[in-house]
């Protein structure tokens, strides 16, 4: 053998001998001499030593990382796109997205120009790749730029490659996501201005299918499929992606994609906890029966926008609780004695040692079925079973306005003083005596009270706080009770 194929003899690289002596030739006529033959092949095996080696799993790879080594198998294909290059002599460029998965998770290889062409036409779902690249951070998550990518038709890679997923198949970086389920929740449609100074839409789903939920995001001309649809329904997600948010995953459908209803009935049965068992700090899925359920009511957030809330009770065999509906959720249908399913509730510090729930942007808010005629109450009204009117629980507390945000529970709002302030018992003219008993949902200067029906504003230095009931008396006027005595 001659001194390349002794120093190839030697490698430890997924390069052909061909290959490895085209290399030594351009690294032999780059030093201009300086080197022969065997110094060439030497540094030659150097670099190729360098470049990176075999990683043991998918899950494995790094942004940052040298290239990388590693077997997968194809799980989508997609369609070769084209884009503009910054030069203008250079010819269109041209890029193909290939999903491929081991048994640690999934992850986008990405080809380019030629490669893509090739890979467009020969690529098949199912088959086992040899895989050489460069990981990048993408744009959902790592992706590996394929300098070389070739069929291993005696490897084995442990991966169920699906027509349609269920929820709990999903991993961060699919693509070509089919998915059924049921409509459990929609949020209203939302624009926003991208870099460019054009105008967006974006809406959002939550589908249940018997593994569990994920929430799905519809960007522009998909987002009015949030309007069409009602909960409960059963729909199949095509061509969706999966995107990572706050720690959670999220299914995106775009152009591409669609949202269709079906006519098969998908079963969702979420794990609820027992209220009874709840504790501060929990975030839980709740179940049960709605035993009372306040008006809406609006608020002034501290940025000058307008907040809405509502309350409601529910009750499941150990126990009931108070939620909080904020924004949008406050807006669901939803009277005494309907049965109710709660997801991702936040559970907080409640009045005089209670605990409440929160829902908020990110919860869920299912009713199964029609009120109940029988149950007793009505919306607005008291609780069944002894919460009376003047419970501070039973019509407004802690949780309605004061240091809780229309969408997380948080905001430090005021409570809206656009209605009538009036006192217990009638309407007032002003410059009447009366006296006003109500909760307190702004501890502020001024003080506001609120009586579950009509609020008041109270000019006083009486120091009170969030959720506590007191009583006023002084001088009506403007709008505003001048507070001779609080207690």
């Amino acid at each position: 053998m001659g001194a390349i194929e002794d120093v190839y003899a030697d490698l430890d690289a997924d390069v052909s001998l061909e290959e490895f002596r085209e290399a030594v030739e351009e690294k032999v006529e780059q030093m201009g001499g300086l080197a022969d033959e065997e110094t060439a092949a030497m540094l030659i095996a150097h670099e190729l030593d360098d470049e990176g080696g075999e990683v043991e799993a998918i899950a494995d790879i790094e942004p940052g990382m040298e290239e990388v080594k590693f077997l997968a198998k194809v799980v989508s294909v997609g369609d070769v796109r084209t884009f503009e290059r910054d030069e203008e002599d250079r010819e269109e460029g041209r890029v193909l997205n290939v999903e491929v998965a081991d048994e640690t998770g999934s992850i986008r290889i990405t080809f380019w120009d030629k490669q893509a062409d090739a890979g467009e036409e020969e690529l098949e779902v199912g088959e086992t790749l040899r895989i050489a690249g460069r990981p990048k951070e993408g744009y959902n998550g790592v992706e590996v730029n394929v300098n070389k990518a070739e069929p291993d038709a005696e490897a084995d890679v442990d991966v169920q490659v699906q027509d349609t997923y269920r929820v709990e198949d999903l991993s961060l970086g699919l693509s070509d996501v089919n998915l059924r389920g049921k409509v459990l929740d929609t949020d209203s449609i939302r624009t926003f201005s991208r870099d460019d100074g054009s105008e967006g839409q974006v809406s959002n789903l939550k589908v249940g299918d018997p593994t569990g939920r994920i929430r799905v995001t519809l960007w522009d001309e998909k987002a009015d499929r949030a309007d069409e649809l009602d909960p409960g329904v059963s729909v199949e997600v095509v061509d969706g992606y999966v995107r990572e948010r706050d720690g959670d995953l999220e299914l995106h459908v775009g152009n591409r994609g669609a949202v269709e209803e079906i006519d098969d009935e998908i079963e969702y049965v979420p794990e609820t906890a027992d209220i009874a068992e709840l504790e501060i700090g929990d975030t839980v899925d709740i179940g049960g029966v709605v035993r009372s359920a306040d008006p809406k009511r609006t608020f002034d957030r501290d940025d000058g926008s307008e907040g809405q809330v509502r309350n409601i009770r529910v009750q499941d065999e150990t126990g009931d609780l108070r939620v909080a509906l904020w924004g949008e959720k406050a807006d669901t249908e939803i009277a005494p004695g309907d049965e109710v399913q709660l997801a991702d509730v936040e559970i907080q510090d409640g009045w005089e040692d209670d605990i409440e729930g929160s829902a908020g942007w990110q919860s869920t808010v299912t009713v199964l079925g029609e009120a109940d005629p029988s149950a007793g109450t009505s919306a607005g009204g008291s609780d069944a079973g002894g919460d009376s009117g003047g419970d501070a629980r039973g019509s407004t507390g802690l949780s309605d306005f004061g240091g809780s945000d229309a969408d997380t529970g948080s905001d430090g709002a005021t409570a809206d003083t656009g209605t009538d302030s009036a006192s217990a018992g009638g309407d007032s003219a002003d410059g009447e005596y009366v006296e006003f008993t109500g909760t307190v949902v702004q501890a502020g200067d001024p003080i506001i009270l609120d009586d579950g029906e009509q609020t008041v504003s109270v000019d006083s230095t009486t120091d009170v706080t969030l959720g506590q009931e007191v009583t006023a008396r002084g001088e009506l006027r403007d709008g505003t009770l001048d507070a001779e005595d609080v207690f």
